[in-house]
């Protein structure tokens, strides 16, 4: 993925629990266009380009996923942190976003799941990577459940 001046975005992480693999999973799926890196220790993941609410750069990270109705469902867990990833902050200032699934590339809007959508949401992710439960138990914030809707 490119930004417009065909720059490749950044890769900025929040998190020192964070270490090279995770550079180099998203630099295995840059590279292969999806082929390597979309099933990732068995998990689907996708890269989600936002743009940084300071810098004003895209930045790139790789999430798990889960597909519910044509839309595509991450989760903002940061590990059970106390505070939300940088990449959910930048939704807050712009939830218009990049996104490439395997080699699928697109423009879509970034939105909370409602009160009445997230429990069905969460359990659809639980399935996909149970550890999300764990995570929350493991924090006071309510993690949010994000819905990537492709711009049309």
């Amino acid at each position: 993925m490119t930004t417009s001046n065909g720059a490749r975005p950044e890769f900025l992480t929040d998190d020192a629990r964070y270490g090279p693999w995770v550079r180099e999973h998203l630099e295995r799926y840059l590279q292969t266009n999806g082929e390597e890196g979309h099933i990732w220790r068995g998990l689907p993941t996708l890269l989600l380009t936002t743009i940084g609410r300071k810098s004003g750069n895209p930045v790139t990270t790789p999430l798990i996923y889960g597909e519910d109705a044509g839309r595509h469902i991450v989760v903002a867990s940061r590990s059970g942190a106390p505070t939300h990833p940088q990449w959910r902050l930048n939704l807050e200032a712009n939830p218009s976003v990049g996104v490439q699934v395997a080699a699928d590339k697109f423009q879509a809007t970034a939105r909370a799941a409602s009160p009445d959508e997230k429990p069905a949401l969460w359990r659809l992710m639980t399935g996909i990577y149970p550890p999300y439960d764990e995570f929350q138990a493991a924090t006071e914030r309510e993690i949010p459940v994000i819905i990537l809707e492709r711009a049309e």
